[in-house]
């Protein structure tokens, strides 16, 4: 029988450690990166233990009588220790369940975390979504990534790029200054989507502040002005683009092109390397064909990011 204790701030240290040791976590679950939004959720995140020892962590939310995991994040789920047994992910779910119904949730939003981010095979909890908790996809995301050591050849079109960027004179710099590459990305969102990026750039500056080798600004520049970029989130097992944008000069000299080709280079040691999604509705529906054409042009291919739900 797991002993399920509610998080709270004074065991941030003990959830951090957890996570950074366990099978499937990213820094994305670290208290110091999701707590920079603590404002917006109703942090309702438990801590399974058996027999004193910590066994899963479950990053959550309150919305309603709906228990979700977690909207404020890319993906969540069940955190799990290399030690948990499917056997006890049935178990484990059970209680769960029993235990949300005592605290009058009538309804779990669980949003998985993509097989790619697993350091060991870790989808206990999905056979224990379907079989114990009769859980279904509600959305189904449709997202690119490349297996870097696969070699698989770039499109012709994406070579170019790379070609005419390189003979222009556009170079490509680290940076630890964020602002002109925002400025860049908030009118391109604006401009194409009437959006704004996820993040402000007060809020990225401080969590690269706090995650300085998990996030990370290449920067195209073109007579020392900033024409494209990319922001990296950078986990043990996949090199994830969170923004890439560019001027409309830095489209037209391949900026994004020779990005990507010096961003496979210095990565090329890591298995993968996720474009991230492509769609344009909350349920997975509306595929961007045009992004996936050119995320497809630098090897990519598809991964289904999931969001299951149930009720109690």
């Amino acid at each position: 029988m797991f002993e399920i204790k509610r998080y709270t701030p004074e065991q941030a240290d003990e959830w951090n450690q957890f996570v950074a040791a366990s099978k499937n976590g990213t820094f994305l679950f670290d208290r110091r990166y999701m707590d920079y939004h603590a404002d917006r959720f109703e942090d309702h995140s438990l801590m399974f233990y058996d027999d004193g020892r910590l066994m899963a962590v479950l990053p959550a939310h309150k919305s309603g009588d709906t228990l979700c995991s977690h909207n404020g994040l890319t993906y969540g789920g069940l955190v799990m220790s290399p030690r948990l047994t499917v056997v006890q992910a049935l178990q484990l779910f059970r209680e769960l369940n029993d235990c949300l119904r005592g605290d009058g949730f009538r309804h779990v939003s669980y949003k998985c975390i993509p097989w790619i981010y697993h350091r060991l095979s870790a989808e206990e909890d999905l056979y224990a979504l379907y079989h114990e908790c009769r859980a279904r996809i509600v959305a189904r995301d449709f997202a690119t990534n490349v297996f870097l050591s696969g070699n698989m050849r770039w499109e012709r079109v994406r070579r170019r790029g790379v070609a005419r960027a390189q003979k222009a004179g556009v170079s490509i710099e680290c940076s630890d200054d964020y602002s002109a590459f925002w400025e860049v990305l908030t009118q391109n969102l604006q401009q194409k989507y009437g959006v704004k990026p996820v993040h402000t750039l007060q809020e990225i500056e401080l969590l690269h502040g706090r995650f300085p080798e998990n996030i990370r600004l290449y920067q195209a520049v073109k007579d020392g002005t900033v024409v494209g970029g990319v922001v990296l989130y950078i986990t043990p097992q996949v090199v994830h683009a969170q923004y890439s944008s560019a001027t409309p000069e830095g489209k037209k000299l391949g900026a994004i092109d020779l990005l990507y080709n010096r961003i496979f280079s210095d990565f090329g040691n890591y298995p993968y390397f996720d474009f991230g999604r492509s769609t344009e509705h909350p349920d997975g529906s509306g595929l961007n064909e045009q992004l996936v054409f050119q995320k497809e042009g630098f090897g990519g291919r598809g991964l289904c990011y999931d969001i299951y739900e149930y009720d109690l």
